[in-house]
């Protein structure tokens, strides 16, 4: 018994004493902070700040001409210069598309066989196949239709987003911000004639 009781206050003092202490943030690891003054309304912060924060998580799929290659990164609102921003991975700016050029965004989903469907569907059971074909997760995407000024030609930017809530703020906040139509769950630019 005294042996057991040894061993419990051993345990008990090392795990205070190899306790850490929390790393300090640099700023480009600092996460965006909430800040609540009092006595303000929705009308006075930035359009994409009443929908959404300041940058989210996404990867970029595709279709701007010039950026083939996929790759995860953020996306920024910039109100000042009227745009919507992509960084890479290494936080540099990749492109930029300007609020007045977009024409759509609109909101895709997928049903893909998972990563554990697929698993499953391999293994040499009978029925394993079927089994796995059921096992399926959603792909949330953005898409963005735009006419491109520089050359002159039409594109869809299109962005996988973690999930169908960060997708609908996204796409509200960047309709809001060009200043676009909805329609339905998607946003439009009517044409002026």
């Amino acid at each position: 018994m005294k042996k057991f009781s040894i061993i419990l206050i051993t345990l008990f003092l090392s795990s205070s004493v190899f306790a850490q202490v929390r790393p300090v943030e640099t700023e480009t690891d600092e996460k965006p902070k909430e800040v609540v003054k009092v006595g303000t309304d929705a009308g006075e912060q930035p359009k994409s700040q009443q929908y959404f924060r300041a940058k989210f998580p996404v990867k970029y799929q595709g279709g701007l001409l010039g950026y083939s290659k996929k790759e995860h990164g953020t996306i920024r609102f910039d109100e000042i210069n009227e745009r919507m921003i992509f960084f890479g991975k290494d936080g540099k700016e990749k492109f930029s598309i300007p609020y007045d050029s977009i024409v759509v965004v609109y909101p895709s989903q997928k049903k893909v066989r998972a990563g554990s469907g697929r698993v499953i569907g391999a293994a040499p059971v009978p029925g394993a196949s079927i089994l796995g074909s059921l096992v399926k997760k959603k792909k949330n995407y953005m898409i963005v239709q735009f006419d491109d000024p520089e050359v002159d030609a039409k594109g869809n930017a299109n962005f996988l987003l973690d999930t169908e809530e960060v997708l609908t703020k996204a796409i509200t906040a960047l309709g809001e911000n060009a200043e676009m139509k909805k329609r339905g769950d998607a946003y439009i630019r009517k044409k002026v004639f």
